[in-house]
């Protein structure tokens, strides 16, 4: 049987760095095909070009048997090709209906009027084959994460597609919730929807892939059935070497500080209560809990993001004022957020100018930025951080979600803070640069700062805390020691009490 998707040596560069080499790639038709590789390895501009966002110097692109006209996204939607992104594009005040139509409503009256009868009625439709039954009038904005995933489905199941790619679909996403739609993808492979699927969580592309292509560097490793592989072999060739930092569990070198940072009995009605943490000089503390426990609440308001009714802050022994980002920057607090895209980084600013932004006022002299000063701090951190950037001007936005990552990171690196606070800090990123940011995160621990890590990867939780505090339904429900912590240990106090349940 002839592919569906061929793609014939490949190739695009971006100001002098190859983002793909001769590429080539065949996907068979009805089959679950997933693409890994590190951050930079190429997977995001081959998305690009599937769907005629960037338009590939040398190569072509065939579905069917016909060619596709390359850098054509009109051409590439009409051939039945359609993609959901990590990040959520949908327009958030908009309901569901007009999200899953916006841009093609169907008409009627020869045009004088939108057939908004047959919208419902094909857009109920659509979400009851995805499992989905909620208020298509609701606005997307109070619709959970894994709703929304659930629209963007529908929009594009609604455009005829035949080919799907999905974009780190799980990033966002709780483990029932991931489990949901990976059932849902199988699903639409049994109806004959083929699958590109792209993602750095191992387990799933083990448990949903039937074969997987990795790149590296811009280049194609290799090609094979995921029943030939195992964790290891795949992780040797996204990187080219084996990697066992992220097995070993993070040994603490020494005796912690003084405490940095206290919280005492932090409430906001609704979202935490009673909320009592301290971290030492040196120490890194895990904050783990589900997704809704209000683990990432918590350090917006320690932060300053966010107000809360009762309670308090003290860094190195001083109140810290509530509700305010500047006073709690100026105490030595940094936080580098879940959504890197949208309060992390100023996307169309260069990276010099995302690195530097946190520090500007150091480095000013007569009311002037010496820019001699920030490039010299700015190639430091690019040089530190491993950041794969074709120079300081260039755009953050031109950067993988891996090197975005290390730019939040090295933002607040800059200003050299006393606590740090990480809310999902590998979120999007390879393998292989997840094990750099924890390889920072230890460093900059044993220099003393004083670290606060919230995740929902168990593992990362468990390989670098020196000690893990559970949340749950907004109260800390336990401490564990990272030395003692088992998965199963975390997951009783993350998991509501069958009391609670049944209330």
């Amino acid at each position: 049987m002839p592919p569906l998707i061929l793609v014939s040596s490949l190739s695009k560069s971006f100001g002098g760095v190859h983002a793909l080499k001769t590429v080539s790639i065949e996907i068979a038709k009805g089959e679950i095909h997933a693409l890994c590789g590190e951050n930079g390895a190429g997977k995001s501009t081959l998305i690009k070009s599937l769907t005629g966002v960037v338009t590939p110097e040398e190569g072509t692109i065939a579905i069917d048997g016909n060619p596709l006209p390359l850098g054509n996204v009109q051409a590439s939607e009409a051939a039945g090709i359609a993609v959901i992104h990590q990040e959520s594009t949908a327009f958030p005040n908009l309901n569901t209906l007009d999200n899953i139509y916006v841009g093609r409503e169907p008409i009627k009256a020869s045009g004088l009027f939108l057939d908004k009868a047959r919208m419902r009625h094909e857009a109920n439709e659509t979400l009851k084959r995805l499992g989905q039954d909620f208020d298509i009038d609701c606005p997307v904005i109070e619709l959970s994460v894994a709703q929304r995933q659930m629209v963007a489905m529908a929009r594009a199941l609604s455009q005829k597609c035949r080919f799907l790619i999905l974009d780190e679909p799980t990033a966002s996403l709780s483990a029932r919730e991931t489990d949901s739609l990976l059932a849902i993808v199988r699903q639409l492979r049994d109806e004959g929807v083929t699958v590109l699927y792209v993602s750095h969580r191992l387990a799933e592309i083990f448990a949903i892939a039937d074969r997987v292509t990795v790149l590296r560097d811009g280049e194609c490793v290799d090609t094979q059935a995921v029943e030939d592989l195992d964790r290891n072999a795949l992780i040797c060739l996204m990187v080219g070497r084996e990697l066992d930092e992220l097995t070993q569990r993070h040994e603490h070198a020494g005796e912690p500080g003084e405490v940095k940072l206290q919280v005492s009995g932090l409430t906001s009605p609704g979202v935490f209560h009673g909320i009592n943490l301290g971290i030492h000089a040196g120490e890194i503390v895990g904050l783990a809990g589900l997704v809704g426990a209000g683990r990432s609440e918590v350090a917006r308001a320690i932060f300053g993001i966010d107000s809360y009714t009762k309670g308090q802050v003290k860094v190195d022994g001083q109140p810290l004022t509530g509700g305010s980002v500047a006073k709690a920057m100026s105490a030595g607090v940094s936080l580098v957020p879940e959504d890197r895209q949208h309060e992390g980084l100023i996307l169309p600013m260069s990276v010099g100018a995302n690195l530097s932004l946190a520090v500007l006022p150091t480095m000013a002299k007569r009311g002037m930025v010496d820019r001699d000063i920030e490039r010299e701090v700015v190639g430091k951190l690019i040089s530190d951080l491993l950041i794969k950037t074709a120079g300081q001007d260039i755009p953050a936005e031109t950067l993988s979600g891996g090197n975005q990552q290390k730019l939040v990171i090295g933002k607040w690196m800059a200003a050299k803070p006393q606590v740090l606070i990480l809310d999902e800090p590998t979120r999007g990123v390879d393998i292989a640069a997840k094990a750099q940011v924890h390889r920072l995160i230890r460093n900059l621990a044993s220099k003393g700062l004083a670290t606060l890590i919230i995740s929902s990867d168990m593992n990362e939780i468990l390989s670098i805390s020196d000690r893990i505090v559970v949340m749950r339904e907004g109260r800390i429900s336990g401490e564990i020691s990272g030395r003692e912590a088992t998965r199963e240990m975390v997951l009783e106090l993350a998991l509501p009490q069958e009391k609670e349940a049944l209330a």
